[in-house]
């Protein structure tokens, strides 16, 4: 990375027309992974070494990962919502191993990042967009390829507008344009902010014990949440014009708080609350 730029060029700024682009990456990739050229049976006669083929690989089986991407970023929102867990109930001790894992795979991907230059922030903003591509542009790749290949329905290209100087630095940064790419990620967050509520729901009423294997299923759905949080941010308003969202993290909290509210119930007397249970005795 020179301090003077190589090159100059445009490149798509908002949301749409990205997810368009990433969408035409992807879908090259599956072409030529289901073609006669594909680097798994292909050119073994050549000079292709063996890191060099699955290097070539990795270039077109990347849009396959978005479907157990979808399903890794569904299933906490299935769990919170039938009280189930992703993993088994593991003692203490496994559990540290688990938690220890977690924290050395996200390490590692830092410290690579570190070493190459790149600031945290850049390798969160990574983090998130990879979850934002992988479960639309990625997961709409890999079905146009399977039809294309297989069925021959040939899918029409869509030519994503860029930003150019004349246009201004940041002209249609805030320009949404709908598009069915956005469907797929709209429905994980819908599905994990309801999850959440059932989920938060549920220990209320079942009292405190059940609140620490929540917090776990809370984990999980969270960071799904956190990776696709500038993406809801991109879908509700301009990144000046935020009250949308707040809306929505309010009615949150206020569906949380007002089932706390019942819950505790603190205008109801004690005697009334055992009378209504069926618990009063003689000293009612």
């Amino acid at each position: 990375m020179p301090p003077r730029p190589a090159f100059k060029g445009s490149a798509p700024i908002n949301l749409s027309d990205r997810l368009n682009q990433v969408l035409r990456w992807a879908l090259g990739s599956i072409e030529i992974l289901l073609s006669r050229h594909c680097p798994i049976w292909y050119g073994y006669k050549g000079r292709l070494r063996l890191l060099e083929r699955l290097a070539y690989i990795n270039t077109i089986v990347y849009p396959l990962t978005s479907i157990p991407l979808l399903a890794y970023c569904m299933l906490p929102a299935f769990c919170l919502l039938t009280g189930k867990f992703i993993i088994p109930e593991i003692s203490n001790y496994a559990s540290m191993w688990f938690i220890l894992l977690f924290v050395s795979i996200f390490a590692t991907g830092i410290l690579e990042l570190r070493w190459s230059g790149v600031s945290i922030e850049d390798w969160w903003r990574n983090e998130q967009f990879w979850v934002i591509g992988g479960t639309s542009a990625h997961l709409f790749a890999v079905f146009q390829g399977l039809l294309k290949v297989l069925a021959g329905i040939d899918t029409n290209f869509t030519v994503t507008s860029k930003a150019s100087d004349d246009d201004g630095d940041f002209a249609e940064l805030y320009v949404f344009k709908w598009t069915s790419l956005l469907i797929p990620p709209t429905t994980v967050l819908i599905i994990n902010l309801v999850g959440i509520v059932a989920g938060v729901s549920y220990a209320i009423n079942s009292g405190y014990q059940s609140w620490g294997p929540l917090f776990g299923r809370l984990f999980f759905a969270i960071w799904v949440i956190a990776h696709l949080y500038p993406f809801l941010k991109g879908l509700l308003g301009r990144q000046n014009r935020t009250p949308t969202i707040v809306i929505v993290w309010s009615i949150l909290l206020a569906s949380i708080f007002s089932l706390l509210w019942v819950r505790i119930d603190p205008f109801t007397s004690d005697a009334t609350k055992a009378a209504a249970n069926g618990q009063c005795g003689i000293n009612c």
